[in-house]
């Protein structure tokens, strides 16, 4: 199961439709069930929830093994700034404990470290917090989303002009939301599921990966010195001893568990 947050967007719906049809399930985190109303027509489920009810969302997340996740755009009425921030640290929380094996998170090749400077500022931010969380994170940066220019199209139509604050002749890379969908979702479906164990995570995400892995959710679990004693898992099938030791006796008892 791969779950969306912000699904109902151009690019999360599009990421959603090249999941669906490639036979996965699917289920979109949305404010408003209505809006999910096209897609809940060709096989995906709609989780009706507001991104900052973190316990919602992450009771959402739990039921999937793999997440898209975007930041939704806040209404520009507003502080968008602390609106879209807000939204992040929910995100974030929301991702503790939610077991998931893999994230795939939207940004931009234009992500940058400073302050009130729109989305860009904001999704470096989002980068830089999913970078400190446990779950294995892969970011999309993609270009100049064409789509930003479709609310410009009856102006274009009626004039032959269109307004911007580019120099006339400056070459920008461009993509459609319909490719950005098609990366994600290979992306999201790619790889071998893989999990980190350390002495700072706590009790029960460790009890939940280790959990995973026994039921083959997970095949890869990478750990140092932690999984060496008081745990076994005889089906193992292969280990892999990375830490440098001169004693026998040191492989014997971490390859015996």
């Amino acid at each position: 199961m791969y779950v969306i947050l912000g699904g109902t967007g151009r690019v999360g719906s599009a990421t959603a439709r090249a999941l669906l049809n490639r036979g996965q399930e699917v289920t979109i985190v949305t404010r408003d069930e209505g809006n999910g109303a096209d897609l809940k027509a060709v096989g995906a489920k709609i989780a009706a929830t507001d991104i900052r009810d973190i316990e919602a969302t992450r009771s959402v997340l739990r039921s999937g093994t793999r997440a898209f996740l975007l930041n939704p755009p806040a209404h520009p009425s507003g502080d968008t700034g602390a609106e879209e921030r807000a939204n992040v640290a929910a995100i974030i929380s929301a991702l503790g404990g939610s077991g998931l094996e893999k994230v795939v998170a939207q940004s931009t090749y234009g992500a940058f470290c400073g302050e009130r400077c729109g989305d860009l500022t904001v999704l470096h931010q989002f980068e830089t917090a999913l970078a400190r969380q446990p779950v294995p994170t892969a970011i999309n940066r993609c270009a100049y989303d064409m789509s930003n220019w479709t609310g410009m199209a009856d102006v274009v139509q009626e004039t032959g002009t269109l307004p911007s604050f580019f120099p006339a002749g400056l070459s920008i890379p461009m993509v459609a939301p319909a490719d950005l969908g098609e990366a994600a979702a290979k992306r999201l479906m790619a790889g071998i599921s893989a999990a980190v164990i350390h002495g700072d995570l706590d009790a029960g995400m460790r009890r939940r990966i280790l959990a995973a892995y026994a039921a083959g959710k997970i095949r890869v679990v990478v750990n140092v010195a932690v999984l060496t004693e008081g745990w076994d898992h005889p089906s193992t099938s292969c280990v892999v001893l990375l830490r440098p030791s001169a004693g026998i006796m040191t492989f014997m008892i971490d390859g015996s568990h």
